[in-house]
């Protein structure tokens, strides 16, 4: 296969943020939300360069400036967004024959549940914009989101049945036809499919970034729920049988890290918030990694450092994010090397 999906903690050139807004969900908390972005992009600038779409650009530029971002490497687009969740609708980055290509798929809103009629656009957008530098951006006829996928960089792909099946996205493929089509494309030849795990809150139908991810040496770091009395006990036990069934393309099992399970959170109406530590995000020599202000903080900063040995593991305060039903890598998307210019 010509074409390889690399491994998030391959080498980057930088991270897509969409700016949250007064046009967009934020707008009743866009005091508590907008510091988070502003910790996210300042973090990321001391490691890599930042690409932000944001409607008003220069006011971002001025905040993130006097929180000490390093400018040099922020690039501020002025594009609409109907949302903040750039793992989503933004490029899917692979390399062929060695050289970078933007996969853009289609985004839908998670099944039509939100607008997205200008999420859709904005990796073109962007690529017209010269934001990609020459990097070749080729349009795709299929709903697929990247939080829906993880890639070891080997040809291995981990996903979710809920997500990848559900007839809101390709109603018209079954499962050996979406790996027939994505396998080219991602250089795909080792399927996971989890049938069990799922986040109350969540909009994704079971995005795999929420539940599980791939990590060097052939480990998977997953959510555990010890709670019995929790909803999520049954589902998420399942999920981890899953995982401990799961092979290598060589026959081996997976060095399984499991992640500690944060307090439950509840929005305003009552409703169950997604909290989940799996949403973290790793760029080069670090790991920024969504914090709850929970007690199990602690614990699951140690627990993907276990994973990522030689990177600085960095707590995010993403509490304002899941009132949204989403956390810290579901607003990123990471640029691998050789795509900026």
């Amino acid at each position: 296969m010509s074409n390889r999906l690399p491994a998030e903690w391959e080498a980057q050139d930088g991270v897509l943020l969409a700016w949250p807004h007064a046009d967009s969900d934020w707008h009743p908390i866009l005091d508590e939300v907008e510091p988070v972005f502003v910790h996210i992009a300042t973090r990321i600038s001391r490691f890599e360069q930042v690409l932000i779409v944001a409607p008003e650009p220069q006011a971002v530029a001025e905040i993130l400036r006097q929180a000490g971002a390093l400018m040099e490497r922020v690039h501020l687009y002025a594009l609409p967004a109907n949302d903040t969740w750039s793992r989503d609708f933004g490029p899917i980055t692979v390399l062929q024959k060695g050289r970078p290509l933007l996969l853009d798929f289609g985004f839908n809103g998670w099944g039509l549940k939100f607008a997205s009629n200008h999420d859709n656009q904005i990796t073109r957008l962007l690529h017209e914009a010269g934001a990609f530098g020459t990097t070749e951006r080729r349009s795709i006829g299929l709903i697929l989101e990247g939080g829906s996928i993880e890639s070891d960089g080997c040809g291995t792909i981990l996903t979710t049945a809920e997500c990848l099946l559900n007839p809101n996205r390709n109603p018209h493929l079954d499962r050996s036809e979406i790996e027939a089509a994505l396998a080219p494309l991602l250089g795909a030849d080792h399927f996971l499919w989890l049938e069990h795990g799922y986040l109350a809150g969540d909009d994704t139908d079971s995005h795999v970034d929420t539940l599980a991810r791939l990590c060097p040496d052939d480990t998977i770091s997953y959510v555990r729920c010890d709670d019995p009395e929790d909803e999520h006990f049954d589902a998420l036990g399942r999920m981890e049988q899953e995982l401990q069934a799961l092979r290598t393309r060589d026959g081996r099992p997976y060095r399984l890290n499991p992640l500690p399970w944060p307090s439950p959170r509840y929005d305003e109406e009552g409703e169950r918030l997604p909290a989940t530590y799996a949403n973290y995000l790793i760029i080069n020599g670090a790991v920024l990694v969504p914090t709850y202000r929970d007690l199990n903080d602690a614990a699951a900063l140690a627990a993907i450092g276990d994973a990522f040995p030689g990177r600085q593991i960095i707590g995010i305060d993403c509490l304002p994010l899941i009132l949204q039903h989403g956390s810290l890598h579901c607003v990123t998307m990471q640029i691998p090397r050789g795509v900026l210019p």
